[in-house]
């Protein structure tokens, strides 16, 4: 079988539990990991991104076959710059795979060797995402069961902050 390089971008503004689902589950079919964090010149995050990386290297720490790194501007350079294989991507519901699927085709045409996983999170999170998190959290509610320890402490430092 060939060496797998999976490549999960994502923003992670915060990291999620279903985020962290997807990683665990791919840790057990892919040889390596690389959770690349997006910075987007566009957006104005809530964590800067070496924040958000501190937070994913804090929570994938028990698996050594995944790397946390950050990119800039088109995710098929990035993948071609570390050697990926196929990248990863969570599916919630059908608006996602219309978005996905989009994204797919204008990757395929920009590099016709680049492969995309989908894969779908857990029941229990399939309704997760960070935006929901950051709005629970800046209302002061519970995110607990939404995101790991580490990262529910840094976002109830930053709201608080914020008040």
């Amino acid at each position: 079988m060939k060496h797998v390089t999976l490549v999960y971008p994502g923003t992670f503004d915060p990291l999620t539990n279903g985020h962290l689902d997807l990683i665990h589950r791919s840790v057990d079919i892919f040889e390596e990991i690389i959770v690349a964090v997006l910075r987007n010149k566009e957006k104005e995050p809530l964590f800067t991104v070496e924040e958000r990386m501190e937070m994913l290297r804090e929570s994938t720490k028990q698996w050594p076959s995944v790397r946390v790194d950050w990119f800039e501007g088109l995710l098929v350079d990035y993948v071609r710059k570390v050697n990926g294989n196929a990248v990863l991507r969570g599916i919630r519901a059908v608006s996602d795979y219309e978005y996905e699927m989009q994204m797919v085709w204008a990757n395929r045409k920009l590099n016709p060797g680049f492969e995309t996983i989908f894969m779908m999170p857990a029941d229990s999170y399939a309704f997760l995402s960070s935006r929901l998190v950051r709005q629970i959290a800046s209302f002061g509610g519970s995110v607990k069961e939404l995101v790991p320890p580490g990262v529910e402490e840094r976002l109830r430092a930053r709201y608080a902050r914020a008040k």
